[in-house]
């Protein structure tokens, strides 16, 4: 075995899970997901069928991620967000099989108690604030709070608020890398 797991740990057969990859405390993982090297799963959490994580992904307690969700390398997910799988659940519905697919994109935050509604995509270094709910796809490097989400400004990779100048150019105040914002979306200059 090349990933630790706790005793209290449940891992159902059929999952693949990474080298150096840490489950913790009274966390389940679920038949036929994916979960990629070096990832740490914090205190009860549920990792269900058919769910794929990437390298890296760091998941606090409490997180339950439902069939359909897919993360890229890199994503964090804070304490206690929540996803869900099906638009209209009803208890006497059966509606399995009919999941609504969200990704997570590479290097995006997901903040405690935050709310990713199903279908909505989370861009690559997207950062989704603390009790957001988010009804909408989030562009990369975008920022996102409230309820229902709204996009208040743009962040970098390291996680900081990008403040662009009159000609579209920020600069990172950790890391020194530079954007660029033109016609609503940023990348990051090489």
């Amino acid at each position: 075995m090349s990933y630790f797991s706790h005793d209290t740990a449940v891992i159902d057969e059929g999952c693949q899970i990474g080298d150096g990859t840490k489950i913790w405390h009274f966390s389940h993982i679920m038949p036929n997901c994916i979960i990629g090297k070096g990832c740490n799963i914090g205190q009860n959490v549920v990792v269900s069928p058919e769910v794929v994580l990437g390298n890296n992904v760091k998941i606090q307690n409490n997180v339950s991620i439902y069939t359909g969700v897919t993360c890229d390398d890199d994503v964090f997910l804070g304490p206690s967000c929540v996803f869900t799988n099906v638009t209209n659940p009803r208890s006497a519905v059966k509606r399995r099989g009919k999941y609504a697919k969200t990704n997570v994109g590479k290097g995006a935050s997901i903040g405690a108690n935050a709310t990713m509604v199903c279908g909505n995509d989370s861009g690559e270094f997207a950062f989704i604030g603390a009790g957001a709910v988010l009804t909408k796809n989030a562009p990369d490097y975008s920022l996102l709070v409230g309820n229902p989400a709204k996009q208040i400004g743009w962040m970098s990779e390291y996680g900081h608020h990008l403040e662009f100048d009159n000609e579209g150019n920020a600069t990172c105040k950790e890391s020194g890398e530079n954007y660029k914002l033109e016609n609503n979306k940023v990348y990051k200059i090489a």
